[in-house]
């Protein structure tokens, strides 16, 4: 294993896929702001030829990448903060996710889109979108969403060698966590989930950044002599649905973590499905743990308020067992 922070996984898995593929081009910068940015030296010093950085114009950089799959290419569009990537939609939505049907598999659109989101800190409404749940109810685009910088990097080399649109959801919060990195360096599978923790009381799904504080919830819980399995998706479309109804078929209780607004979130989705599939299976309602539908503030304190925490999921946990 290799310690790498989330950042550095992200770097090394692009520069991986372009020694391995030369259909292989990055536009934008994924890494231009912060602390990280030294890192992106690696990428272009070594591959200056195919890295561009064009002017912000996310429709317009979108495009360029959907256009240059059709015609064979392997893009990585880096796409900046997520909410940004709602002026892409049409290319995003409209081109590259229905390409492959619309032309009955004979143009397919290999593009690799990123995107940093999640409430950061101070980001305000406008920097601080969750965009997965809108992405979610698109037909056609592979959607991944690493927690850890292992799976950011096998999920990235997975993604820049699928034949399908993929959108990469990269919350901002973990770029700088530091993780393992197998040393055999191979893809993860798309659409095969992760149980980051054993348990047989209770199952937590959770997404992305929403792992961390679903693992502090389930040690809190342990001391309480609560079991938590802790299940990560790392795939939301293809979602791993049977690993998850197996999860719940051994724990009988469920609760879904999710940074997204409540409604139309991939808690929501995931809680649904449940309720179809494996409804046989729960002992008790399903709990989802996600964002109240309002903007989010500024405000620290507003913002935190807000925001799921591993108090909250462990309160979540709590509603679903018996009552002493």
């Amino acid at each position: 294993m290799t310690k790498m922070s989330h950042a550095e996984a992200l770097v090394t898995a692009i520069i991986d896929s372009m020694a391995q593929d030369e259909r292989v081009y990055l536009f934008g910068r994924p890494l231009g702001l912060g602390p990280q940015r030294a890192l992106m030296s690696r990428l272009t010093d070594r591959f200056d030829e195919r890295v561009f950085d064009p002017p912000t114009c996310e429709a317009g950089n979108a495009a360029v990448g959907v256009g240059a799959a059709m015609a064979g290419l392997r893009p990585f569009v880096d796409l900046s903060t997520g909410s940004f990537s709602f002026l892409a939609f049409s290319q995003i939505i409209n081109e590259a996710a229905v390409s492959n049907y619309m032309s009955a598999g004979k143009l397919p659109a290999p593009v690799t889109f990123h995107c940093l989101e999640g409430a950061r800190g101070g980001g305000a409404p406008q920097h601080s979108q969750n965009i997965h749940g809108f992405i979610w109810n698109t037909a056609g685009l592979e959607i991944l969403a690493p927690s850890n910088p292992g799976d950011m990097y096998g999920l990235v080399r997975a993604a820049l060698a699928s034949n399908n649109p993929t959108f990469i959801m990269n919350h901002a919060k973990l770029m700088a966590l530091e993780g393992d990195v197998a040393d055999d360096r191979k893809p993860i599978p798309i659409g095969k989930a992760d149980i980051k923790r054993r348990g047989k009381d209770v199952t937590i799904v959770a997404i992305s950044l929403m792992v961390h504080d679903a693992m502090a919830a389930a040690e809190t819980l342990a001391r309480e002599g609560v079991d938590v399995e802790v299940l990560d998706p790392r795939t939301l479309a293809p979602l791993d649905e049977d690993s998850i109804l197996a999860s719940v078929a051994r724990t009988g209780r469920l609760v879904v973590v999710d940074e997204t607004n409540m409604q139309g979130s991939v808690a929501s989705g995931i809680a649904g499905m449940v309720a179809e599939r494996g409804f046989q299976s729960l002992k008790a309602p399903v709990q989802r743990v996600a964002r109240p539908d309002t903007p989010v503030p500024f405000s620290a304190p507003m913002e935190a308020f807000l925001l799921p925490t591993a108090a909250k999921i462990a309160d979540a946990v709590r509603r679903t067992l018996p009552k002493a």
